[in-house]
């Protein structure tokens, strides 16, 4: 397996000779946004108390998905949207300092984490000389990560809303949400 990232290619790709970067095209965008922005006056708190875990997946539009607006949540995306130390940390920040008290778990269908394994940072090792700290948390039962994902934010000590922790999985295909309850 090859650990590198493809580059792309094709009409508009960063590797055209001419051609913008992607990040260029990036700001480019950000500075038509800005012409058109408008201060909504709101603070961090998210107006419906709810931080989302999500899968970094881009084809997973997640507000739109969930009816979601500019201020309504905590939005932490992390590969296959699994509860790590680091996303732990995101959601005690999000209770303790904003005011959190719900938290909602998505994976998703045909997740990358499911076609790889704890190999990975081997290869990585292999590759760059360094082995990584963190762990892959590669996954082959869907249900049963949302499930740990779920564990993992019921029994922190540092968070102080536990009681309204939902998991489910997102169909890429239908966009439907499927409920994993707690065994």
């Amino acid at each position: 397996m090859s650990i590198s990232a493809a580059q792309p290619s094709g009409p508009g790709s960063a590797t055209d000779s001419g051609s913008d970067s992607v990040i260029d095209r990036l700001l480019s965008a950000n500075e038509r946004y800005a012409g058109a922005f408008h201060d909504p006056g709101m603070d961090a708190q998210p107006v419906l108390g709810v931080a989302v875990v999500a899968c970094m997946d881009a084809r997973i539009d997640l507000h739109a998905a969930l009816g979601l607006r500019l201020g309504d949540c905590h939005t932490i995306r992390n590969a296959g949207g699994v509860v790590t130390d680091d996303t732990i940390r995101s959601l005690t920040i999000s209770q303790r300092a904003l005011g959190t008290r719900s938290v909602v778990l998505i994976h998703h269908t045909g997740c990358g984490l499911q076609s790889i394994t704890e190999d990975f940072r081997n290869e990585l090792e292999h590759e760059v000389g360094q082995r990584p700290t963190w762990a892959v948390e590669a996954f082959s039962d869907i249900d049963q990560d949302v499930r740990q994902s779920m564990t993992r934010v019921r029994t922190s000590p540092f968070l102080a809303h536990k009681d309204d922790v939902r998991g489910f999985v997102f169909d890429v295909h239908t966009g439907l949400l499927r409920e994993i309850t707690a065994q």
